[in-house]
């Protein structure tokens, strides 16, 4: 072989490398990096804002609000991912693509979608936000409902099937808890009463039963958590995009009383410029971690919104969100350690 032609054999074993590793590292993470891009398997920034996260069996299934370029405007889609670690996720394709529900214009959406695992019906219920502009009422947020659609398996695909107001009332940002005992809960927030209801699903998880309570404090993206036998609530201001200092309240019971809120994070950081949408509890052999995941809105770029998760110092009545660095977690074992 001539000179010419070991040099480009070289450059070619080198660029292969370099691809190689590239799509090693797309592939293969080991810490999380609140606030950057987090690229699935395929190399692609994830794109599941406002989600929630199921586990079932040793796998975790992320839903979100699919917000990539390119997307046909008459539709929105419910996106899912796949991961073993948390760290390193697998794109498993839009899993919900449904069209306007109710005539309620270009400008309707669906947000904040959250998937319940029925193990009596084995069936996986989709709730979601879903709201638009009603006809003779004002604003774009007038439709103030829930949405359900059912799945086979945890991938999917899912059916619509009906919009409807929560116990009649209205609903917007919404979130899911399930309790020890496996009872499932919706989280939703209802404007006129200033606060949000945590409300028990019927048994089929296809609609909300009983009202449990009502947190009359006017805050959205609801989460719920249960520690050590203590419930953690956490709520965002009404603030729209923009971010502002989340807070948090307990309570021994769900029914209440809940005691007054207060912040998770230095106020002037704004929660880190973040916003809450999920508690996600990792139970292992050796510790408990709970994780804070949360948006990174960027309203003018939405397929550029990031993420910010960072596990919670959690314990004895008190919560508090670290400043996000880069971390690890052992799912098997539940510790987690922040890269320094």
């Amino acid at each position: 072989m001539n000179h010419t032609g070991k040099f480009l054999f070289r450059f070619a074993t080198v660029l292969f490398a370099l691809l190689y590793t590239a799509t090693g590292m797309a592939q293969q993470r080991k810490s999380i990096l609140p606030g950057e891009l987090w690229p699935d398997d395929k190399g692609n920034h994830i794109q599941a804002h406002g989600g929630g996260i199921t586990k079932v069996k040793d796998t975790y299934y992320w839903y979100g609000e699919e917000r990539r370029q390119g997307l046909d405007s008459n539709y929105r889609y419910v996106s899912c991912y796949s991961s073993k670690d948390l760290m390193n996720w697998k794109f498993r394709g839009d899993v919900l693509k449904m069209t306007d529900p109710d005539s309620l214009g270009k400008k309707w959406v669906l947000e904040r979608p959250k998937v319940y695992h029925n193990i009596k019906t084995g069936k996986y219920i989709m709730y979601m936000h879903i709201d638009g502009q009603v006809k003779g009422q004002k604003g774009n947020y007038s439709y103030a409902r829930v949405g359900v659609a059912i799945g086979d398996s945890p991938t999917g695909p899912y059916k619509f099937i009906r919009t409807f107001r929560p116990l009649g009332q209205e609903s917007r940002d919404i979130g899911q808890f399930i309790d020890d005992d496996g009872s499932a809960y919706l989280i939703f927030e209802d404007r006129p009463v200033k606060g949000f209801h945590i409300a028990k699903l019927s048994e089929d998880y296809l609609d909300v039963e009983k009202d449990i309570c009502i947190i009359k404090v006017p805050l959205e993206g609801g989460a719920v958590v249960k520690y050590n036998g203590l419930y953690y609530a956490i709520g965002s201001a009404l603030t729209s995009w923009n971010p502002n200092p989340n807070k948090y309240a307990t309570a021994k019971s769900l029914e209440g009383p809940w005691s007054e809120f207060e912040d998770i994070a230095p106020p002037e950081t704004n929660t880190y410029g973040s916003q809450s949408t999920f508690m996600l509890k990792v139970v292992g052999t050796k510790s408990t971690a709970v994780i804070f995941v949360a948006d990174k809105w960027k309203p003018r770029t939405q397929w550029d919104s990031r993420y910010l998760w960072m596990p919670l110092e959690i314990g004895e009545g008190k919560l508090r969100l670290p400043e996000p660095k880069p971390w690890r977690i052992n799912v098997k074992t539940g510790e987690t350690a922040v890269i320094k």
